[in-house]
């Protein structure tokens, strides 16, 4: 897929104010300081267009691009940083779980994970509202750069085995040396239909 148009539509703190549109939608969501920001400006081929933060935990809301004029894309903000204020962090997963419910329009969820931290509940309770919603699934391996080939091996295993699922259905990306851009952007192209198993490969 070529992206001819990105821009950024508009911040979201709660459901009432989320944009009314029948585009399709792509969401990214992980832990804080998982990538996030960068991976989405890497796919999008932008500097800047998603802010990136130096501290984890800067995106408080639920920011909405516009691409090409016919999709769209939501930057969700991270879960579980224990360092960010309790209250903070008790608005966070109730947000998350409200746009879960709401977006009719929400093709694929991006869940993206640190390949230097294994996943544990927080990964597993949002694997398991978004297939009870029958939304697929694509398991992001975030910073693949930040490893040794033979570390990076080892840690795919670990992390399909704590997700119970292949190592195949786990996708390889790195927002500094471009790696998997293609194949994710291709997802946008032909999307799977919202319905059973959402593990993707």
């Amino acid at each position: 897929m070529r992206i001819k148009k990105a821009e950024f539509l508009k911040s979201c703190t709660q459901a009432k104010e989320f944009p009314d549109y029948t585009f399709p939608e792509f969401a990214f969501m992980g832990r804080s300081n998982v990538g996030k920001s960068s991976l989405i400006n890497m796919m999008l081929n932008r500097k800047a267009l998603v802010k990136v933060g130096s501290k984890p935990g800067v995106t408080r809301t639920i920011n909405f691009l516009l691409i090409n004029d016919s999709l769209s894309v939501a930057d969700l903000p991270g879960f579980g940083y224990a360092k960010l204020p309790r209250e903070l962090r008790r608005t966070f997963l109730p947000l998350i779980r409200e746009y879960i419910n709401s977006r009719d329009n929400l093709r694929i969820v991006f869940l993206l994970v640190d390949i230097r931290r294994i996943p544990d509940e927080f990964e597993r309770d949002i694997i398991t509202l978004l297939s009870e919603k029958g939304i697929p699934t694509v398991i992001t391996v975030t910073k693949s750069d930040k490893l040794s080939k033979s570390q990076r091996h080892a840690r795919i295993r670990d992390i399909a085995q704590a997700l119970l699922i292949d190592t195949d259905s786990l996708f390889m990306t790195s927002a500094k040396t471009g790696e998997g851009r293609i194949e994710l952007l291709s997802l946008f192209e032909t999307p799977p239909p919202k319905e059973g198993n959402n593990l993707l490969r």
